[in-house]
């Protein structure tokens, strides 16, 4: 009779029933980790975390006045980018206090410094080796085999994309284009770019720069390190001869490295096989007109 005159509650009663009788289970699923945590996720380790302290030297204190004075006393947040590149070159990377420091400077929140920091992928977040090795992946390197060079990194280092060396000599990083793409395959190492690259060329570079590193205290942004490999480490003078880019290189102290640009018979971006436009007479300004009459 219920069910004919309120089917309603026969309904409800039913659903109530088996809601009841069913099984009641949560299941949990664990997601993969993210790649992008490195650059948006702050975790404390022994080399970055808040209790180690951090300041620009007297030679950067300079540095960073001559900046301010670039931009208006009332947006001199906008000096945030310099001022984080100058401390990750004195402290090796930019960790959280250098951030921290860069904005008591500008007198921003640090919230703001983070998100700069974690948005560009030139500022290294965690420490780097003497010589951080880059290598363009993108189509214009790929297509003159930079996945040859990428193995032959991995080969002659040991280590692949995103690790460091036991001997904290190089770290190496797989990156997207990096502007050279006439000169491809490429690699950049710390502030240089190698260019024309082949695996053969590649692991020669790399043999010379460790090399220079070890007889001369030459290399990167580490801190403590000599700036080049030409440099005397006590005095800072040139103690050897500099030649044109895509040249012999450098060499001092019994060490010798390639300079930077082509490895290659190129000296920069010219056609590689030789001048194929703008070879005939340059035209010298007079006008010339038709000779049938018609103008």
């Amino acid at each position: 009779m219920s069910s004919i005159l309120a089917p309603w509650m026969r309904r409800s009663s039913t659903r109530v029933l088996r809601a009841a009788t069913r099984e009641q289970r949560r299941t949990f699923q664990v997601a993969a980790a993210r790649r992008s945590d490195s650059l948006n996720v702050h975790r404390d380790t022994p080399e970055n975390n808040l209790s180690i302290p951090f300041k620009f030297d007297a030679q950067n204190e300079k540095l960073i006045q001559e900046v301010l004075t670039r931009y208006p006393s009332q947006y001199k947040k906008a000096a945030v980018m310099p001022l984080l590149d100058l401390g990750q070159r004195q402290h090796g990377f930019t960790s959280i206090s250098v951030m921290n420091e860069v904005a008591r400077i500008l007198e921003m929140p640090p919230m703001r410094v983070y998100e700069v920091a974690t948005f560009y992928t030139m500022y290294n977040r965690n420490p780097v080796g003497r010589f951080h090795v880059q290598c363009c992946t993108t189509t214009p390197c790929q297509l003159r085999d930079s996945d040859g060079v990428m193995k032959a990194i991995e080969e002659h280092l040991g280590i692949h994309p995103g690790e460091t060396t036991e001997d904290k000599m190089f770290t190496f990083t797989e990156v997207e284009c990096l502007g050279a793409c006439a000169n491809a395959p490429m690699v950049q190492i710390n502030d240089d770019y190698y260019e024309d690259l082949t695996p053969e060329t590649t692991k020669s570079i790399l043999t010379a720069l460790k090399e220079a590193a070890l007889k001369t205290g030459a290399g990167g942004n580490a801190p403590g390190l000599a700036g080049s490999a030409g440099q005397d480490e006590v005095s800072g003078q040139s103690s050897g001869k500099q030649l044109k880019q895509g040249g012999l290189g450098y060499s001092a102290q019994g060490a010798s490295i390639p300079a930077p640009g082509p490895m290659s018979k190129r000296t920069s971006c010219e056609p590689a096989r030789g001048l194929t436009s703008l070879n005939s007479e340059m035209w010298t300004g007079e006008s010339t007109f038709r000779k049938d009459g018609a103008l």
